[in-house]
């Protein structure tokens, strides 16, 4: 228990796949102008991050390397979680019609999420158990939330400011800004997984 709760706050604080990895950085900055988009797309990225990780993770040990095929790693990820999010935007478009119209563009763009792709590839490198990588990959959204949710209520507090941000300033620069801060803010975690877990 111990083991999968260092994992967790390892994914969620030190590890983060977008602020300390710099991982999925597309939806982070295209989704995150608005609480509920950005919510809606954690929570989908969630769903596949753990889904993808429990359908790869048996195919990479199961086929791929007793076959001598880890070549096809990143083909055959790709192929699956592009799979699995057909599926969610599917059911999206038929259940949340609003929150698929809110996503747009970003929800197929999951499928090219290096955050989702490098989660699985790198379950399998850190030669994580199966109950590992599929607590690795729930932590890994947990912490992709965290980082969506905090940086939507960032973004909204610098649309407050409007015009007293200086106009070289104004518009993406002081988005990647806000981005960067919040990122660096994050380096304060790193040590506390074996400091809280001795």
């Amino acid at each position: 228990m111990k083991e999968f709760a260092m994992i967790i706050v390892g994914a969620v604080l030190v590890n983060n796949y977008v602020l300390s990895k710099f991982l999925g950085i597309c939806p982070f900055l295209g989704v995150s102008k608005k609480l509920d988009s950005a919510f809606g797309m954690s929570l989908a990225v969630i769903f596949v991050m753990t889904l993808a990780t429990a359908v790869t993770w048996p195919i990479q040990r199961g086929i791929l390397d007793p076959n001598g095929l880890r070549y096809l790693q990143t083909v055959v990820f790709i192929l699956v979680i592009a799979a699995l999010v057909q599926l969610i935007e599917t059911a999206m478009k038929k259940y949340l019609p609003a929150l698929h119209q809110a996503l747009g563009i970003y929800l197929p763009l999951i499928t090219t999420n290096c955050a989702v792709l490098g989660v699985t590839i790198l379950n399998i490198d850190e030669n994580y158990t199966y109950a590992q990588s599929i607590v690795n990959a729930i932590g890994s959204g947990l912490g992709f939330m965290l980082a969506m949710v905090l940086f939507s209520g960032v973004r909204s507090r610098v649309e407050a400011a409007g015009d007293r941000i200086p106009k070289a300033f104004q518009g993406i620069p002081i988005t990647l800004v806000a981005a960067a801060i919040v990122s660096v803010s994050f380096m304060g975690f790193s040590g506390i997984v074996d400091g809280l877990f001795k």
